[in-house]
């Protein structure tokens, strides 16, 4: 598996519409809210077809990991972990000295073996509940 920092934005879109839009319910308007030209996107490949993506916006030095996505049949695999340590090791390698995300509720214990610790209340986003957690780089 190969995992990059992509300009591949259809790649990453196609991904997060079939994994929050289709699968999920989220609404196609909230899904995409957010993207601007400061964000970084990662895809990670399996044979050369893209499998997985995540998105990062900048927030000083904390990059924000959102909108990650990995393709049903490939889950438990490996491949998100992977696209994720990935993505942490090129966000140190510029120069962000944390990590921080939104995760779903059902992906607190995923993210806790990546090094991540949840903080804060629980909250809601786009129907789904979550936690904020963070990680030093």
């Amino acid at each position: 598996m190969k995992v990059e920092e992509t300009g591949n934005i259809a790649a990453c879109l196609a991904i997060r519409t079939q994994v929050f839009t289709k699968e999920q319910g989220v609404p196609a308007d909230l899904e995409i809210a957010g993207e601007g030209p400061n964000c970084l996107h990662f895809l990670a490949y399996e044979d050369g077809t893209p499998v997985a993506t995540l998105r990062v916006t900048p927030q000083g030095d904390a990059a924000k990991i959102e909108r990650v996505a990995v393709l049903d049949h490939l889950r438990g695999t490996g491949v998100g972990a992977q696209l994720v340590r990935t993505a942490l090791e090129k966000l140190k390698a510029k120069g962000f000295t944390s990590a921080k995300l939104g995760s779903q509720l059902s992906a607190i214990g995923f993210y806790e073996k990546l090094g991540f610790v949840a903080f804060g209340p629980e909250f809601d986003d786009a129907g789904i509940p979550h936690r904020m957690m963070t990680r030093d780089l």
